[in-house]
């Protein structure tokens, strides 16, 4: 199925993301996550694509995987940075013979080790172009309610996400956020514009100070001080850091879908307990 069809009945989509473990006693405890979220029955689950597409065999295994034995709806992340026009056609076969409809289209990450040695695209406009000839997927694509780190200017940034959508995007993840006006001066801007395809907000519960603080530096994400002040004060306890992010995520959550937000994308980091709480505690709300 394609994700894009289960928004045309405007109820509000409750999905998660996941990642490759490196180790196959990370891959267990993923299922088992996994297993466990599958319960809150959400729209569909995402598995991302390692830095110059170093866990896309593994990508495709756990998508294959949630397609065959949970029932949930997998969106495979691809990207393209550091990849050759034949390999990504190679995995857009390996997705479709696995019954992968979903693919979240991106740049993506340098190598870790700085070093790419293949690259027949530039940017994720080209990507979404050579998924959308195949004909087979419904194309997802990330946006940035803050401007993307790489780019300063906000205007030029929406010029390329106009375009990226224009090439055939299907629907819309933000980066993560925490002060829910980003997202709405965003998409404000982006429907002016005449992005039409919904945008689904990017929420990641925090559990770990020093966790968030290199994420949101690596994604140009801001923390409201309101938020950054409490948890600073309880940084060095794990149960009360984990019980105000829960809280303020709750918070964004339920005022995110009661103005109308087509759906909440978690981004888990392959753990259950937080997104699982906030997730029950919405249950029902924005129906």
């Amino acid at each position: 199925m394609r994700v894009s069809d289960l928004f045309k009945d405007n109820k509000p989509s409750f999905s998660f993301e996941f990642f490759p473990p490196k180790t196959e006693e990370g891959l267990q405890k993923l299922y088992n996550t996994i297993d466990h979220l599958a319960e809150l029955d959400p729209t569909f689950v995402s598995v991302t694509y390692g830095a110059g597409g170093s866990t896309r065999g593994r990508t495709v295994e756990i998508a294959s995987r949630i397609k065959r034995e949970t029932g949930v709806e997998p969106v495979a992340h691809l990207t393209c940075r550091g990849q050759t026009m034949a390999e990504v056609k190679l995995i857009l076969t390996s997705l479709s013979e696995a019954g992968v409809q979903n693919v979240l289209a991106l740049r993506g990450d340098p190598p870790k080790d700085g070093v790419e040695v293949a690259n027949d695209f530039k940017y994720a406009d080209e990507l979404v172009s050579v998924i959308k000839e195949s004909g087979e997927f419904c194309i997802g694509a990330a946006c940035y309610p803050e401007g993307h780190v790489e780019n300063s200017d906000k205007d030029d940034d929406l010029d390329r996400l106009v375009h990226k959508v224009q090439c055939g995007v299907d629907l819309l993840v933000t980066q993560l956020f925490f002060d829910n006006s980003h997202y709405y001066g965003f998409v404000e801007r982006a429907r002016r514009r005449g992005v039409e395809v919904p945008v689904i907000a990017g929420i990641m519960p925090v559990t770990n100070v020093v966790q968030l603080r290199r994420f949101t530096s690596m994604c140009g994400a801001t923390v409201p001080e309101k938020l950054m002040s409490k948890l600073d004060k309880f940084a060095d306890d794990q149960q009360a850091v984990m019980a105000i992010g829960i809280e303020w995520a709750i918070v964004q959550c339920r005022d995110l879908l009661a103005n109308g937000t087509p759906g909440i994308h978690f981004y888990t980091l392959n753990k259950s307990l937080a997104t699982r709480v906030v997730c029950v505690s919405l249950k029902g709300i924005g129906s």
